[in-house]
């Protein structure tokens, strides 16, 4: 809003401007006669033609100043927010960098398990097979009772 307003005060001051310069004719630019800007008649000597060129450019810098604020205030806005998404993007990257982190160690734990679950297997196996020879044995060896 501020850009729109310094904007147009800008304009205003330089169609001022113009408009004074265009009707300031004659052969030695002096102000004998009346002249007009935009209709309204303007008279008077040198010195309030001077003060009323003060009086665009204080109104040309007011406007200029308040583009120029307006375009830094955008300016910083924009500024801001790449810095946002730039601390966003560091925030995203280490939590997949933790995401990766705890997809390793779940994916370490499933194998250690698995290798654990193998190896009981494996040891209940090897348990079974040894108990089964025991028990042939014992029940071809003479002289011992077959109830145990």
């Amino acid at each position: 809003m501020i850009i729109i307003l310094g904007l147009i005060i800008l304009v205003a001051a330089a169609a001022l401007a113009v408009a004074g310069i265009f009707g300031n004719t004659g052969s030695a630019h002096a102000v004998n006669g009346a002249f007009s800007v935009f209709g309204h008649p303007m008279n008077g000597s040198t010195g309030t033609l001077f003060l009323f060129g003060i009086i665009v450019g204080a109104a040309a810098m007011l406007g200029l100043g308040l583009l120029l604020a307006g375009a830094h205030r955008t300016s910083r806005r924009g500024l801001e927010a790449r810095r946002d998404l730039r601390h966003s993007r560091h925030e995203r990257a280490a939590a997949d960098r933790d995401r990766d982190a705890l997809a390793d160690q779940r994916d370490t734990a499933r194998t250690q398990a698995a290798t654990a679950g193998q190896e009981r297997d494996a040891a209940t196996e090897q348990r079974d097979g040894l108990l089964r020879t025991i028990r042939r044995s014992r029940a071809q060896s003479p002289g011992t009772p077959s109830g145990d």
